[in-house]
């Protein structure tokens, strides 16, 4: 029987995950036991996906990135080449810590660029966007933009990644569609 999935011949996938329709999953790629993999991922070349992992529809994995045990990432969120993840606050060789792993959460759409860090236990919320490099070191608001090192909170991005602008009311519309959004309390909701 076909796999609903396409995998390259170099790629190692244990037994026990589940991997959905129309993912594909590319070379020297090893997909770990237990984890979840939706539909229409795509797993890019040297990627390694922890056990337990939670990968939801259509989640871009960029070349060279380890999403390790603990990480859970909603629908359509992307994740940048060479991007790390943690899982342990303070790891010591010689010291097992499996039973401390802290789970990050990364909710739906939000993109986390090239070579950026996020320090485990940490949210990112909804359509936020991590710019390339930043280290991740607390929450991150939907909507949000962050950069630097330890990233910080520069600006609010749209569902389509492009910067708002808000007027004296405290409301923006994105460029490219008919999508409204409220500034509340220091917060980005959409309101269309």
């Amino acid at each position: 029987m076909d796999k609903a999935y396409f995998a390259h011949e170099t790629a190692v996938i244990d037994e026990g995950c589940q991997i959905g329709e129309g993912a594909k999953i590319w070379h020297f790629s090893h997909i770990m036991p237990n984890c979840e993999i939706g539909e229409k991922c795509n797993i890019g070349q040297n990627v390694v996906v922890s056990p337990g992992v939670k990968l939801g529809r259509n989640v871009k994995v960029q070349n060279n990135v380890s999403v390790y045990t603990g990480v859970i990432c909603e629908d359509d969120v992307f994740l940048g080449p060479s991007m790390v993840f943690t899982n342990i606050l303070n790891p010591r060789s010689a010291i097992i810590r499996r039973d401390q792993y802290k789970e990050t959460l990364v909710r739906k759409g939000a993109s986390i660029g090239a070579n950026a860090t996020v320090v485990c236990g940490n949210e990112i919320g909804a359509f936020a966007l991590i710019g390339a490099g930043a280290v991740v070191t607390k929450p991150v608001p939907a909507f949000a933009l962050v950069v630097g090192n330890p990233a910080k909170h520069i600006g609010w991005v749209s569902e389509y990644g492009h910067r708002l602008q808000f007027d004296e009311r405290g409301f923006a519309s994105c460029p490219e569609s008919d999508q409204k959004y409220e500034l509340v309390d220091g917060l980005v909701k959409r309101i269309k």
